[in-house]
C-alpha cells in the first residue's frame, strides 16, 4: 500500500491491517479508499482518504491529506446522504450533465 502517505502521528490507529486499497486519481487529487480491520481482526471499516500535492517555493513538494473514518454501521446512512447530494448537484446545478473534467497536463483524464 502506501504506508510513507501516512504521518507518524496516526500510528495508534496504523495497528489495524490493510485488507484492500483503491486509489482514484482525479486532477491534482488523488482519492484512497481503504478497507482495514480493527485490532484482533474481528471487524473491518473504511478510510477515505484526499491527497494533493502541494509545491513548495523551493521546488520540493509535500501532499496535504484530509482523512474520514467510516464504520459498518454508519454505511448506508453515509451513501445515502452521498447520493441525495450528487442527485442534487446533477438534477439542479448541472441539469443532468456532470461536466468532464480536461486533462491538466498530469496525465490524468477526467474523473
Amino acid at each position: 500500500m502506501y504506508r510513507d502517505d501516512y504521518d507518524t502521528s496516526g500510528f495508534q490507529e496504523r495497528s489495524s491491517d490493510d485488507v484492500y486499497s483503491k486509489p482514484v486519481r482525479a486532477g491534482k487529487r488523488t482519492y484512497f479508499f481503504d478497507v482495514k480491520t480493527t485490532k484482533g481482526n474481528n471487524d473491518y471499516f473504511l478510510t477515505i482518504t484526499e491527497s494533493k500535492r502541494r509545491n513548495n517555493p523551493d521546488g520540493s513538494f509535500t501532499y496535504d491529506k484530509h482523512k474520514i473514518f467510516l464504520y459498518k454501521e454508519d454505511f448506508e446512512k453515509f451513501r445515502e446522504g452521498l447520493d441525495e447530494v450528487i442527485r442534487y448537484i446533477t438534477d439542479t446545478c448541472f441539469n443532468g450533465e456532470i461536466p468532464v473534467r480536461e486533462s491538466d497536463g498530469e496525465g490524468f483524464e477526467g474523473y
